[in-house]
């Protein structure tokens, strides 16, 4: 991870303030900046959007009715 010291305009400064305090959970300022900057470079074409986890079900289970209980054990034995 690269550090950067960033010098924001005042009026940046406080609509970011505004935006963060205006969230339940005010995120940390680095959050909202990596966010913004992530954004715009995706908008620009210069980085690939993330892909939403999609997770889709087998059609046939796998005849085991205690996977979600017993999952470690599962994989432990591969």
């Amino acid at each position: 991870m690269k550090r950067a010291t960033v010098t924001i305009p005042d009026d940046l400064a406080k609509a970011m303030d505004s935006y963060v305090h205006a969230q339940e959970a005010p995120p940390a300022l680095t959050v909202v900046v990596q966010a913004a900057l992530r954004q715009y470079l995706i908008q620009r074409g210069y980085l690939r959007a993330r892909k939403p986890l999609r997770i889709i079900p087998a059609t046939r289970g796998s005849g085991r009715r205690d996977i979600s209980q017993e999952h470690d054990r599962y994989l432990a034995a591969k």
